[in-house]
């Protein structure tokens, strides 16, 4: 398991269920007991909190608990991961499941890295970008406010508003700093509520520079762990009810429903996906004769694989869209302020001179 996980709260993290999951399907196509298997890997194990959860499980498996009541019990692992390892002890296919699962949480894991990055790239340049307009307004423009006065003239205009702004911000910082951060708190305490997560959500849908992007990451996850589902011996019925309780998606959740209503009324399952608009294109009709030759697991784990693909390549595009309008804007902005001031001056220069 990842050494450097933090495991004091919460669920553990997508690479670390990855991890364990792929340890589990190891040690059961090699013969081993899954206690026998446990305990080799608590002997592994530097980490005092990760050695404490394979302790527990230890102690549950050992005395004849089913593993995935031994996961659950350590309130470690979420609950369709602990459903999953329960149809795979009853279906005795657990080793397969595991492996499933791990591939499964390793995407997730790779779509939650490149959405990171895709988030956390523009924000740190559009902090270096404030840090450095603050610090012109704050700092250098009384520089030159100092100059002027030097010379017997005052800023007039564009950049006495802009050296007036600096000054009610140098006045006020710890207001603006404390009403920032209040305001950070308050987005990331909404951003775990139910309601929070519904209206993000939405706005990640439907706007314009990320519409695309979650539409992909949404279908891929979908593919994902219908693989997953269908893999492990459940029908396509059963794989829907699991994977509406596994996707958090609102658009996504309402395709599967109206998939589970077109059914009901008769319609094959690569027809309904297709009338939902679930896959796009080439997808629809790849399902469509995999449903029919009864690959259909195999064909969900490959367009899960192409849509991470996909994925990826999005999230390229729009971090190179990004990067180089935002330097524009700072170049722009810095540019105005400096020529605000420059002008003037030089002006005034000439006319001494």
């Amino acid at each position: 398991m990842n050494e450097k996980s933090l495991y004091k709260r919460g669920l553990l993290s997508p690479s670390e269920i990855s991890a364990f999951s792929s340890q589990i399907s190891m040690v059961l196509k090699s013969g081993m007991s899954i206690a026998e298997g446990i305990d080799i890997m608590y002997d592994g194990a530097k980490n005092p909190a990760g050695r404490n959860i394979l302790k527990s499980i230890y102690n549950q498996v050992e005395i004849g608990t089913p593993l995935y009541l031994a996961l659950e019990a350590t309130g470690k692992f979420p609950d369709y991961m602990v459903s999953m390892v329960e149809i795979g002890e009853a279906t005795g296919k657990l080793d397969d499941v595991a492996q499933s699962l791990s591939d499964y949480y390793e995407r997730e894991e790779s779509i939650s890295r490149a959405v990171r990055s895709a988030v956390i790239y523009p924000l740190v340049m559009i902090g270096m970008m404030l840090a450095v307009i603050i610090l012109l307004i704050v700092r250098v423009m009384p520089i030159f406010n100092e100059v002027f006065q030097s010379l017997g003239a005052q800023m007039t205009g564009f950049s006495l508003a802009v050296m007036s702004l600096g000054q009610t911000l140098g006045q006020y910082s710890l207001i603006i700093v404390g009403t920032i951060a209040s305001f950070a708190v308050f987005v990331w305490v909404f951003s775990n509520t139910q309601i929070g997560r519904e209206v993000f959500d939405s706005f990640r849908t439907n706007f314009f520079l990320t519409r695309n992007l979650y539409s992909k990451i949404a279908s891929g996850r979908f593919a994902s762990a219908m693989s997953l589902m269908l893999a492990s011996g459940m029908d396509v019925d059963e794989s829907l009810k699991m994977v509406y309780k596994l996707v958090k998606t609102r658009s996504v959740r309402q395709k599967i429903r109206e998939c589970q209503r077109l059914m009901d009324m008769g319609t094959t399952f690569s027809e309904a996906l297709s009338g939902v608009s679930m896959f796009s294109g080439i997808y629809a009709r790849m399902v469509n004769v995999a449903f029919k030759t009864g690959s259909i697991d195999d064909i969900m784990k490959k367009i899960a694989l192409r849509y991470e693909e996909e994925t990826n390549t999005s999230i390229n595009n729009i971090i190179s869209i990004v990067e180089p309008s935002l330097v524009a804007i700072l170049s722009v902005i810095v540019g105005v302020i400096l020529l605000s001031v420059m002008l003037p001056l030089m002006g005034i220069m000439a006319m001494i001179g």
